[in-house]
């Protein structure tokens, strides 16, 4: 029986497209992928990360301007949205687990608010380990509280749901929103 439903949020919770609006509101067409992951873990500080970056780039912005423009370039996935709302008022566990960083994190939850909508919240930064890394994912069975078999997960990358899978956790590579629903009605 499913008693915790997890959802990564880069290109489930909120669209597929929301952090390249961000890069191209940037200006930029990837960030530096060591930095990123340093910051991901939790290694980088939001000032070090943001820093290197400005540098590397050439940005001109400030914290609270990156902040802003983030928000700005995220939407959420509504029917995602709604289907969090649905099975947490039935009694089941909602989760995040993501590889995400506390800038993003924040910025977000001051425009969307969606951090209440979850029970249990894992990010790497916490973590300080990223997806596809097993131990993001015992965190995630940890604060669960249930066993690896009770959860499910849906993520947009394969390696990530491969990972999950190999603990125990039902998980789907998530694509759109009617093949997640079928997955989940096919495991209940």
């Amino acid at each position: 029986m499913i008693k915790a439903i997890t959802f990564d949020l880069d290109g489930v919770y909120f669209t597929s497209d929301s952090f390249s609006n961000f890069k191209k509101y940037l200006s930029i067409d990837s960030f530096n992928d060591n930095y990123m992951t340093q910051f991901k873990q939790g290694i980088l500080s939001e000032d070090q990360f943001w820093n290197l970056t400005r540098q590397e780039f050439n940005i001109k912005l400030s914290n609270q301007e990156i902040s802003r423009l983030l928000a700005d370039s995220y939407f959420v996935n509504q029917n995602v949205v709604d289907y969090v709302k649905k099975v947490r008022s039935q009694g089941i566990k909602t989760c995040i687990c993501t590889n995400n960083f506390p800038t993003r994190i924040n910025s977000l939850n001051q425009k969307f608010n969606f951090l209440s909508d979850f029970d249990i919240q894992v990010f790497s930064y916490q973590v300080g380990a990223v997806k596809p890394d097993l131990k993001i994912f015992q965190a995630l069975i940890e604060k669960s509280g249930v066993q690896p078999q009770e959860i499910f997960y849906a993520d947009d990358k394969q390696i990530n749901v491969d990972a999950a899978k190999s603990i125990g956790i039902n998980a789907v590579v998530y694509t759109n929103f009617e093949k997640f629903v079928s997955s989940l009605t096919s495991i209940i």
